[in-house]
């Protein structure tokens, strides 16, 4: 698509009313949060939705969260219970999706939740996200504004890069400040379980509610680069690029980004998406990735890391 032809536009007043109109006419919206930009639909409006899995080449109608402008408009569409209460008062607005269940009026679509019980809500601590929120008066459905399983995007630039001309509108927020998606805690009528780590570390979540459980390790092949991608390296070989993290001395690699020269887990996860997407190109054949810490957002970044490194 010819780089005058993709929609993207500076986030205004008037830029996010004009997305706001083009949402509430069933088109989709791509706008940044703090943790990656999202594509965005009413989320009441099920042929809208629907135009999410077409964009996104979705095989499956995967659940996907929604996004609303506070606690009070995630309590009409969640019954939140003691623990989601909780954890709203202690991380929301931020990078936290609670998966409850819907409440008897919930006007979103069911395709949203794949027809389920259960629905995924956050509230975005971003500027633009929540001014749009209160523009469109009506819940988002909003996952990753990229193609099905490639690198989550985390610019605007990486937005038109992956999807140009298929969205209405691209808001332009500039880069995100988290850079890896939300964490999501399911909270059914059992123990609390950790589906997704992300933004917020287990550590925090269980400081407040206890313990989580943890849910089957997810080996579906996501957030990939083009190129393999190879953990824990110990060594870079001829034509590999290296991602680093930390201090390092290798040598005779195509190309190299640190994900953090200090060894910082919140600029690694910032950086995370942008340098694997900066990798995924020539002369590299490959990405050979420095262990990160499985601690805190390590944890959350391990994660895309496994997943990216899946076999197709």
């Amino acid at each position: 698509m010819p780089e005058s032809s993709v929609p993207v536009v500076a986030a205004s007043d008037a830029a996010i009313a004009a997305a706001a109109r083009l949402i509430r006419g069933g088109g989709l919206v791509a706008f940044p949060t703090e943790t990656v930009y999202g594509l965005g639909a009413d989320a009441t409006d099920g042929a809208a939705v629907a135009r999410i899995f077409a964009t996104k080449r979705r095989s499956r109608f995967n659940a996907m969260n929604v996004q609303v402008a506070d606690t009070d408009a995630a309590r009409e569409i969640g019954a939140l219970d003691a623990r989601a209460e909780m954890l709203a008062a202690a991380f929301l607005p931020g990078p936290l999706t609670l998966v409850v269940r819907r409440t008897r009026g919930c006007p979103v679509a069911p395709i949203v939740s794949n027809g389920l019980d259960h629905i995924g809500i956050r509230v975005p601590d971003h500027p633009v996200a929540r001014g749009l929120l209160r523009a469109v008066g009506r819940p988002l459905a909003a996952p990753s504004a990229n193609r099905s399983g490639a690198i989550s995007p985390t610019t605007a630039a990486h937005v038109a890069e992956g999807l140009g001309g298929e969205v209405a509108m691209i808001l332009d927020g500039g880069p995100c400040g988290v850079g890896v998606e939300s964490t999501v805690v399911g909270l059914g009528d059992g123990e609390a379980v950790l589906l997704r780590p992300g933004g917020i570390g287990r550590a925090a979540i269980e400081a407040v509610i206890g313990p989580l459980a943890s849910a089957p390790p997810a080996a579906t092949r996501h957030y990939a680069p083009s190129r393999p991608v190879r953990l824990n390296a110990a060594e870079v070989a001829p034509g590999e690029a290296l991602l680093a993290f930390g201090p390092h001395r290798f040598t005779g690699f195509a190309e190299a980004l640190n994900l953090s020269e200090s060894g910082d887990l919140i600029e690694a996860a910032a950086n995370l998406f942008a340098m694997l997407r900066a990798l995924d190109r020539p002369p590299a054949r490959a990405i050979a990735v420095m262990p990160v810490p499985d601690s805190g957002l390590g944890e959350a970044i391990n994660d895309r890391l496994r997943r990216a490194a899946a076999p197709g």
